[in-house]
């Protein structure tokens, strides 16, 4: 009992929960995924390649699922009306742990794996987030997860959720609203970043939709007075829309581009386009954000004697954190730690970090784990993860695929995804998501205990799409 009682408390509740050989089964399963380091470099690499947008990852979503069938999982494909979405299952019974992946590449990041900024002629995107190494890690995990229930180390189902369009598409809300996570018990993802930490910070609720004008055309010169342009009524509207900012909640980010305005100067426009974000950190406000915006769009086609309508595009909750599963998570990351790099790619890291217009943190963060924090901010960006984490205990944690402090979406990120020190950022999220899924396989307690912080968390809400009740945006990026 004396030795028990010089345990602190948190050695003592992990003591509790330890199993025979819990280091070895641990250690294997790190070995594991790392002795197929080649083999996976080698799909994240060729998705680099490919860079296919959201909804037109063909190929991109055909590497994975056969990758996945050809270690004995059950695939289901095109679900949700998407067809490049999948389910991949094996197993049987409870638990059932979920793992995210995700493959959708960026419009305008084509970029050569370089530390100078030079782009690939002829290819019009590319992997700017890094779901490249995002798809690929959460295949690796679950393998790993399927080889250890074929060895009977514990029972239960392993799926393997194949994402598609998440920069923008919100692929993931309809794989929600069709129920394919209804019976599921815990998921678990991760995203490309440059540190190691557990994700513990929210993110913004996101409605988008284009905004398109019609007006009449006319020859510029000769007969303006005849026409209407539908280009005024896009800028009539963005200018009531900046003129917004300084009334709504300053978390808010509102942001567009005009997609289409007109094809020559001398021909009064009769068509024209704009697409817009509205974030903000509670759903709510982003419902009321946008219909704000809205009413900008009825206002400027009144005013222009132009029509407009809208398409809604994409709509995504903010994120439900789950402490318990971060806890568990962190222990997970601090076992695995960070990136080293090579004197090689020290050089190639600090040429790259010499593009950038900041000063930038020390390349040895790339080795280091983050502290899990409670940070109360909801971040900068959105992800359909949000709508997943409404609908289960959810999970996360970023690895540093990219050199330290390279912002996301940019060409710099582009470029470390082709090398590496990308890959071996991913290999670390596989082994830390693995090891996670296999400690709520083995823990019915700790799951338990997730499920009950999460029906406190979401309290009396239910769950609504913020995007309604349309049918995939597949043509989106078109």
């Amino acid at each position: 009992m004396k030795v028990i009682f010089s345990f602190s408390f948190l050695a003592f509740a992990l003591a509790l929960h330890a199993q025979p050989g819990d280091t070895s089964i641990r250690a294997k399963v790190i070995d594991g995924i790392q002795s197929h380091y080649d083999e996976y470099k080698k799909i994240a690499l060729q998705i680099w390649d490919y860079a296919e947008v959201g909804y037109k990852e063909t190929k991109s979503s055909a590497l994975l699922q056969k990758t996945l069938t050809d270690n004995g999982f059950v695939v289901r494909s095109g679900v949700a009306d998407i067809p490049t979405a999948f389910v991949a299952s094996y197993g049987s019974g409870s638990p059932v742990i979920g793992i995210l992946a995700e493959f959708d590449a960026l419009p305008g990041l084509a970029q050569q794996a370089t530390p100078e900024k030079a782009v690939i002629e002829g290819k019009n995107a590319g992997h700017g987030c890094g779901h490249h190494l995002f798809g690929t890690a959460s295949v690796a995990a679950g393998i790993e997860i399927k080889q250890l229930i074929a060895q009977h180390k514990f029972q239960g189902t392993i799926r393997v959720y194949g994402c598609p369009a998440e920069e923008g598409g919100s692929g993931k809300v309809y794989m929600v609203r069709a129920g394919l996570f209804n019976d599921v018990d815990v998921v678990v993802h991760w995203h490309p970043d440059a540190d190691n930490a557990v994700t513990f910070t929210s993110a913004l609720a996101n409605k988008s939709a284009k905004f398109r004008f019609h007006g009449l055309a006319a020859h510029a010169a000769m007969a303006p007075d005849k026409g209407r342009s539908a280009l005024d009524g896009v800028e009539a509207m963005d200018y009531m829309v900046n003129l917004m900012r300084e009334h709504i909640p300053e978390e808010t980010r509102l942001h567009y581009v005009i997609t289409n305005g007109g094809k020559a100067p001398n021909v009064v426009p009769d068509f024209a386009e704009v697409y817009y974000y509205v974030r903000h950190p509670k759903k709510e406000e982003v419902v009321r954000i946008f219909d704000w915006v809205a009413k900008a769009a009825d206002g400027a086609a009144l005013g222009t004697q132009t029509t407009v309508d809208y398409e809604i595009i994409g709509g995504t909750h903010d994120l439900l954190l789950n402490k318990t599963l971060a806890e568990a998570m962190q222990r997970n990351l601090k076992r695995v730690g960070g990136v080293s790099y090579t004197p090689a790619e020290m050089e190639f890291a600090r040429k790259l970090q010499s593009s950038f217009t900041f000063k930038a943190p020390a390349l040895e963060t790339a080795g280091m784990v983050q502290p899990l924090k409670e940070v109360q901010d909801a971040g900068g960006g959105s992800t359909d993860v949000g709508d997943v984490s409404y609908t289960v205990p959810t999970v996360g944690l970023r690895a540093a695929t990219w050199v330290p402090g390279t912002p996301a979406h940019s060409w710099q990120a582009t470029a470390c995804g082709g090398t590496e020190i990308g890959i071996k950022g991913m290999m670390v999220a596989a082994k830390v998501m693995a090891l996670t899924a296999m400690d709520c396989f083995r823990s019915s307690e700790l799951v338990a205990r997730a499920k009950e912080e999460f029906k406190k968390d979401k309290g009396e809400y239910q769950y609504k799409a913020l995007l309604g009740d349309r049918k995939p945006a597949l043509n989106y990026r078109d």
